[in-house]
């Protein structure tokens, strides 16, 4: 009974990410359940209402980010000094909660299910996972801006937190989860938030820095497991090269590797509600999207996923 019990602790991080991701596969965020990114959100919102105004913006702006970062790691650092079995539980509930692989593949084949039925619903459900404005979207927008996040949110959704999760344990994952939410709520350039989110936009840079790139190389690798007539170095030149010429540092990078795959064109003139925004095409074939595109890239999401999930657990094992 000893031996198993010490067994169990030895190994309880690798056995929470089993578990959590489990849950994550099967069932996806819970809509009925208080979820940790909502109460970042609500954070963030009340320290950007009260701070993101007068003068000095930047200087309040690093240090909420950096505070925000802080309290996240050092929160769910506190586990430890719970007992074994709630700790064990928790943490594969926050595990489960800082992984969105399930509800990102749902949602993205809802996007393609709807346009499929018309133009005005397309554009309704690809504005829950988009932050552009999608009134004006063409079906063919509609589905490049679903598997452009499809790809960007393998990185931010799974990869990077499972990253994180290697190096720093839940602590990191949570802190990661929030540097991420900080990003997508203030890490804009515009005029309100060019300052005040500058420190969170450069921080969720160097976050996802290495994450970013180890997406686009799983997503080469499992389509040269599926995909027939890929070839592993024709994706590796194409994603260095569209990969640095995205606006962002990171997303480029993961949405390259999945252009390259499909052989199709994704960037091009985006409208943030007034402000036009352009991004660098990636790929200079733009044909015309469809469900089977949807299907290959889920897929290939998915194996990335799992083979990411399998590098976490070698890693954890081997360092018990």
């Amino acid at each position: 009974m000893d031996c198993t019990l010490n067994m169990i602790i030895i190994y309880c991080p690798l056995i929470c990410l089993i578990i959590g991701w489990g849950l994550d596969l099967l069932f996806g965020d819970p809509i009925c359940l208080p979820h940790p990114i909502v109460y970042m959100g609500k954070w963030i919102a009340f320290g950007e209402k009260h701070l993101n105004k007068g003068s000095h913006k930047l200087l309040k702006g690093a240090f909420f980010a950096i505070l925000s970062i802080l309290l996240a790691f050092g929160l769910a650092f506190l586990l430890r000094f719970l007992p074994f079995y709630l700790n064990a539980i928790i943490s594969t509930i926050l595990i489960f909660f800082c992984l969105a692989g399930h509800t990102l593949r749902k949602e993205v084949r809802m996007v393609f299910e709807a346009v499929d039925r018309g133009l005005d619903e397309g554009r309704k459900q690809v504005g829950r996972i988009v932050g552009r404005d999608t009134n004006q979207l063409s079906a063919q927008e509609v589905r490049t801006a679903a598997l452009e996040t499809l790809a960007e949110n393998l990185s931010d959704g799974v990869i990077a937190p499972l990253f994180w999760f290697c190096l720093l344990g839940v602590p990191g994952m949570i802190a990661y989860k929030m540097i991420n939410t900080l990003d997508s709520m203030i890490g804009y350039q515009n005029p309100r938030y060019k300052d005040f989110g500058c420190w969170a936009a450069k921080i969720d840079d160097v976050a996802n820095y290495i994450p970013a790139r180890l997406s686009a190389l799983l997503i080469i690798i499992s389509a040269c497991i599926f995909k027939r007539g890929v070839s592993f170095v024709r994706l590796v030149k194409f994603t260095l090269h569209y990969g640095p010429q995205h606006a962002s540092p990171n997303s480029g990078w993961p949405e390259s590797a999945l252009a390259g795959v499909l052989d199709c064109q994704f960037g091009g003139s985006h409208n943030y509600f007034g402000e036009i925004f352009y991004k660098p095409h990636i790929g200079n074939n733009p044909r015309s999207l469809n469900t089977d595109d949807m299907k290959i890239s889920i897929k290939l999401i998915l194996f990335s996923e799992i083979m990411m999930v399998l590098i976490s657990a070698i890693v954890l094992f081997f360092n018990v």
